[in-house]
């Protein structure tokens, strides 16, 4: 059973920056896709960022994060990555790690991470 273990949560200021990690217990190549989700306290898991893991597709990023979070992928450490800029307080949530693929240009999750907390103070 392939594990995904995240990393990198914390409680930082607003306007600071986290990097979340997911390692992967498998080579990441033998999958489709990969995302990134979180949910807020009180609300539902909403979808972040995905990435295809084949080369010559590019990330997708939900509007809330788009020109501060990156999603990448690093296949020699099994590795995917959500660099978090300029964070604000609506961030704050559990982020989860998802493996997952693309139905229709809709990104569907197959297994998930345990999760990791992201605090961000005002």
């Amino acid at each position: 059973q392939v594990r995904l273990v995240e990393s990198g949560g914390g409680l930082v200021q607003a306007g600071e920056s986290l990097r979340l990690s997911c390692a992967v217990s498998a080579n990441i190549f033998s999958f489709t896709a990969m995302a990134w989700y979180r949910q807020p306290p009180g609300k539902q898991r909403e979808l972040v960022a995905s990435i295809p893991i084949l080369i010559g597709n590019s990330p997708k990023y939900a509007d809330s994060v788009k020109g501060r979070f990156t999603i990448s992928k690093d296949g020699a450490k099994n590795t995917v990555y959500l660099q978090m800029n300029s964070l604000k307080s609506e961030d704050t949530g559990v982020y989860y790690c998802s493996r997952g693929r693309y139905i229709g240009g809709v990104y569907v999750t197959d297994s998930w991470g345990q999760g990791t907390q992201v605090t961000v103070s005002s």
